[in-house]
């Protein structure tokens, strides 16, 4: 009765509210999928089942990181809050969709910098004479966003100095760009280790701590299911990109830099900005 009970409760909770359209969307994606109907109407289906999911893993996240502490709770929040993105870009690259990917990373960035920040102090600065930030949060997210640029811009300048155009491949570029990943992954570790270890206290926000509605493995559960559809929904999302960009003449470009960023991120900007309302930038 106990893990009935608990089922119910991890349902009730996952579908509450505007998330209980994860019932009708995601159904509708995979059967329109099933039944060969349109591609622009799959395509929307998909990228629609995509944003209450992208919520609904975020939320879950945090439930599981009501249990594991904050500095395990930080990397997960960390790690799998991306998680949507990561998805559809893996499945965006096994499918050639290389230009996508690229392009759904400036889209992230450009977003998060402009729209989303904008927004959150906007929104956070209504009724207030000031608002304060952790100097020392914002100067190492800033240091990481920069290595960040310079990581993505350097091996098309290398590119342009040595070539003298933009090769899209080459043995040499592909193994700058590999060491560049490398130094980029090997950097994000220390982040890690700088923000949840060596440096956690300057990172806690004021000592808000989430306290869980739902107990450990039912969170886990629920994580688990999140992930799982929002790969079916990203699969069918990614399968008709080809279709989608040739008919409504819409460039790779144009498709990960609004379409998948936007959809990807959905869930997480709205949250920064109600944060931001509650004062806690």
């Amino acid at each position: 009765m106990a893990g009935q009970a608990a089922w119910s409760q991890a349902l009730r909770w996952s579908l509450g509210g505007w998330r209980v359209s994860i019932l009708i969307i995601v159904p509708a994606a995979v059967l329109l999928e099933m039944l060969h109907q349109h591609p622009l109407a799959i395509f929307g289906a998909a990228a629609a089942a995509l944003i209450p999911l992208a919520s609904l893993l975020g939320d879950a996240t945090e439930e599981l990181s009501g249990h594991v502490g904050p500095a395990l709770g930080g990397f997960l929040n960390a790690t799998l809050g991306n998680a949507t993105e990561l998805i559809i870009a893996f499945l965006a690259l096994r499918s050639g969709h290389v230009e996508v990917v690229k392009a759904s990373i400036t889209g992230s960035i450009i977003g998060n910098l402009l729209l989303v920040f904008g927004l959150a102090v906007l929104i956070g600065g209504m009724g207030r004479d000031k608002q304060t930030f952790n100097r020392t949060a914002i100067g190492a997210n800033t240091s990481m966003l920069f290595l960040a640029v310079v990581a993505l811009v350097m091996p098309a300048i290398f590119d342009l100095a040595v070539f003298g155009k933009l090769q899209e491949t080459g043995e040499v570029i592909e193994r700058l760009s590999l060491w560049t990943a490398a130094v980029l992954l090997i950097s994000y570790g220390a982040s890690l280790v700088f923000t949840f270890r060596t440096h956690k206290d300057v990172f806690r926000g004021g000592g808000h701590h989430h306290v869980s509605e739902l107990g450990r493995w039912t969170a886990i559960a629920v994580l688990a299911g999140a992930t799982a559809l929002i790969a079916v929904a990203s699969e069918i999302l990614v399968g008709q990109l080809e279709f989608v960009t040739k008919t409504m003449g819409w460039t790779e470009l144009f498709v990960g830099l609004v379409i998948v960023a936007t959809v990807g991120n959905a869930a997480e900007h709205s949250t920064a900005v109600l944060v931001a309302r509650k004062d806690q930038m």
